[in-house]
């Protein structure tokens, strides 16, 4: 059974429709950053075939969020194949901030963010990529320091071509537990206990990724306190 969490206050809100909506973000890697129709669009900058991991990039929103919350934003996937992932609870490995000049520099490349010196949760909800990722699809979520695959759930975004977007995706945050629904269809729960992966994460920032040559949109990014329903406690 699913734990049920409300939202509190509003913390952070941005729909995201210019330029001026991404000020003082922070991309990790080169990508293209467009607006058109009132909606954020994102892809490589650099051709895969060439450049091969150097085109993947990662974008960070610089707000650094408390534990319990709710994110939540839309999704428009535009091109495909690719990959489309999201950060979350991202500090440096010892509390440092994500942008701590003590921490290496991050250039956008995989290994930078699951075994350097950063932990984070982090999602991967559109997975179409690679040949064995399209044939069986699923949303992984993996806690990093280390790489670790925690969790999985099934994937019912369907091939570009297919696609009736805006998908409503909704990411909760609480303590040790991770929630994920689209379009209120829970996909996946997973608790931590903080042991098997050691310490269980609180806050810290938001980034979004993607692997080229993967087009995708964005909108109405926010993030409210999250409130657990008192009946399901302890289910």
């Amino acid at each position: 059974m699913y734990r049920q969490f409300e939202k509190g206050e509003c913390l952070y809100h941005n729909r995201l429709s210019s330029i001026g909506d991404i000020e003082g973000w922070k991309l990790e890697g080169r990508a293209r950053i467009n607006f058109e129709n009132n909606l954020f669009y994102l892809e490589n900058d650099l051709d895969p075939d060439i450049y091969g991991d150097d085109a993947h990039w990662v974008f960070w929103c610089p707000i650094d969020f408390p534990d319990k919350i709710i994110i939540e934003w839309e999704f428009y996937p535009v091109r495909e194949p690719g990959l489309c992932m999201i950060f979350f609870a991202a500090t440096g490995r010892h509390g440092e901030d994500l942008f701590s000049s003590n921490l290496p520099v991050r250039n956008g490349k995989y290994p930078e963010y699951h075994s350097g010196e950063m932990n984070a949760l982090h999602l991967s909800y559109f997975r179409h990529k690679h040949p064995d990722e399209r044939a069986f699809r699923t949303c992984n979520l993996r806690k990093s320091h280390g790489f670790h695959l925690v969790a999985a759930g099934a994937d019912p975004l369907p091939p570009v071509e297919d696609a009736i977007a805006p998908y409503h995706m909704r990411l909760v945050k609480y303590e040790g537990i991770v929630q994920f629904s689209i379009n209120d269809l829970p996909l996946l729960e997973w608790e931590d206990d903080g042991v098997s992966f050691g310490p269980i994460y609180g806050g810290g920032k938001i980034g979004v990724r993607q692997m080229a040559p993967m087009k995708a949109a964005y909108a109405n990014l926010s993030v409210h306190r999250a409130v657990l329903r008192p009946e399901t406690k302890n289910v």
